[in-house]
Order: C-alpha cells, then sequence, then structure tokens
C-alpha cells in the first residue's frame, strides 16, 4: 500500500488507467502475481504472491524485458535484438545482463520500485510537474498464503471504493481486482480463484460466487442496512464489546491489514516472529496480538499491535 504526497486527490481515471497498466506489466516483468488490487485517487493497494526464486531461461528473460522495455529508449544501451544476440554468444556481458535482470524479478521491493518511478515519471511529465509524487516508501503485511486469511485481506483491498463511498459494489469501480475479474479478464479471474483456493472448482463461475461472500456475507448482494455501520455505531459496539458480521467490519477501516506487519494464524506469525528475533537479535518476549473481538476472524492475529485506533 502506498499514498500521494501529503495524501492529495492526484489520481483522476486517466491516472488511474495507466496505473493499472503499469500495474499488470510490471508485475509481469518481475514474475509477481497479482491476485487482487484497488486504485484509489490518493493511493493504492495491491495483493500479490511472490514466487520462490528458480533459474529463469533466457527466453523468458528476453520476453520479460520485451514486455518492459517495448520499444529502445534513448537511456538504453541495447535493443531486444542485440541483447538476443549477445546472450547466444554467452559470454561474461550476457552474464551481467542476466544478473542485472534478476535481481530485479521476484522481489516485492522491487516492483514496487519500479511501478513507482514510472507511474511518477510519466504523471509528472504529463502535468509538467514537478518534485515527488509518493509520500514515503510502501506499507506492506505478509500474509499467509491460506484461503480465510487470502480472503479477508483481499475483500477488505477490493472493498476500498464501497468504503469510499464511490460505488455500493465493488464490481461498479473498474479500478479494482474483482472488477477486473468481473469484466472477464482471465488474469484477475486467476488471481481471484488463487484467493479462493478451491481445488476442487476452479471455474470462475462458481470462484466468483464464493469470492462475493467474503465482500459481502450471507446473500452476497450489498445491502446497506445490513453490511453497514455508521462510526459512531462501530464505536459504540467497541465500547460494549459488542460483535458484527465480519461484511460490516470490512466496510471500515483497519489498520492491521495495513500495519499489522504479519497476518495470518498462530503458527504462521510466531515462525516470523522468531525468524525476525534470530535476524535482529532481539530477545524480549513479543506475544502475538489478536484482532479485536468485534467479529469472528476465524483463526486470524497480527504480529503489531496497533491499539484503540486499529478500527474506524
Amino acid at each position: 500500500m502506498s499514498r500521494t504526497v501529503n495524501s492529495e486527490h492526484l489520481l483522476d481515471d486517466t491516472a488511474k488507467e495507466i496505473f493499472r497498466k503499469q500495474l499488470w506489466q510490471i508485475a509481469d516483468y518481475c514474475g509477481v502475481e497479482i491476485l487482487t488490487y484497488a486504485i484509489m485517487s490518493n493511493h493504492f493497494h495491491v495483493l500479490v504472491r511472490v514466487p520462490l526464486k528458480t533459474g529463469i531461461p533466457d527466453a523468458e528473460l528476453l520476453r520479460r524485458f520485451h514486455v518492459l522495455y517495448p520499444k529502445p529508449t534513448a537511456y538504453q544501451n541495447a535493443d531486444y535484438e542485440t541483447i538476443a544476440d549477445l546472450l547466444k554468444k554467452n559470454t561474461s556481458a550476457a552474464d551481467a545482463w542476466r544478473h542485472q535482470q534478476l535481481a530485479l524479478m521476484g522481489d516485492v521491493s522491487q516492483l514496487m520500485k519500479l511501478l513507482k518511478q514510472r507511474f511518477a515519471i510519466w504523471f509528472n511529465r504529463t502535468h509538467e510537474r514537478h518534485g515527488p509524487f509518493w509520500s514515503e516508501r510502501f506499507k506492506s503485511v505478509l500474509v499467509e498464503g491460506r484461503g480465510h486469511v487470502m480472503a479477508t485481506m483481499a475483500a477488505y483491498i477490493d472493498l476500498n471504493p464501497v468504503r469510499a463511498g464511490i460505488v455500493e459494489d465493488p464490481k461498479d469501480y473498474r479500478f479494482c481486482g474483482y472488477a477486473e475479474a468481473v469484466a472477464g479478464r482471465k488474469a484477475a479471474q486467476t488471481g481471484i480463484t488463487a484467493i479462493v483456493a478451491d481445488p476442487h472448482n476452479r471455474l470462475w463461475r462458481t470462484v466468483g460466487k464464493t469470492y462475493r461472500l467474503h465482500l459481502f456475507g450471507a446473500g452476497a448482494t450489498p445491502r446497506h442496512d445490513k453490511a453497514s455501520i455508521s462510526p459512531d455505531a462501530l464505536a459504540k459496539v467497541l465500547r460494549k464489546n459488542g460483535t458484527l458480521p465480519l461484511a460490516s467490519v470490512l466496510l471500515h477501516r483497519v489498520r492491521y491489514f495495513t500495519d499489522g506487519a504479519v497476518l495470518g494464524t498462530n503458527a504462521f506469525v510466531a515462525k516470523h516472529l522468531t525468524a525476525y528475533k534470530q535476524l535482529t537479535g532481539l530477545r524480549k518476549r513479543t506475544p502475538l496480538r489478536p484482532l479485536p473481538k468485534i467479529t469472528d476472524w476465524g483463526d486470524l492475529v497480527t504480529l503489531r499491535g496497533l491499539g484503540k485506533n486499529a478500527l474506524g
């Protein structure tokens, strides 16, 4: 997740469309799978799956290079044909080129760096603007790759335009993964299918219905009288230790999905906490943080406690 500088509403529909295309393009180059996303006027969210790093054959490296650089630019020292010839000769220069490309692949940080840099250059040039476009480094949360955990995070992301009051149903907001999937884009449908993770039925018609249950709960249709609650009413429920359906809670800001560091089951979060302690030498006891008991989160816990302002 990343915001524009000063959270200014800089992204109109044209800019969102350019950003959407660049997101898919750069994810393809980096070899990172987009599961879903939401592009808003002053920030964006994207849920991705990063594969384990493996050897990539030259033919695939060339394909990805051509995706990222379909036309040679003044800043490139060689074009596609020249590089292909270089790789055939398999010289030290070819090894250097392979190393340069591989360093940008299979890494969320490189994906975000390329995406944010490319879009900022386009935006500033198009709008005769100078200075930074993005406010800060992106925020990231490590999410366990399980059905319920992934689906909850994905639903929170796709519901961004509903929380913002732009649409009543995310299928009507063209700049989110769910809307692309409903519109028939295969790559977006593949992402949602991976989120639902039903090995027995991967037909989009069935997957789409299942995913709507994560978005809206029982009935799978947006019903404002039951699926939403005012901020004051939410605060009242919190004070009285009451509970709400998960679909209602996801229509409010939940900072655990942007600031929780690690999200998943006890075993998953504990594993990464142990790895973090070994890496940093941290010795103090750090408890896992259950999410506030305002809804049935399933078995979700988080690494970072966020206090009273975590929901709102």
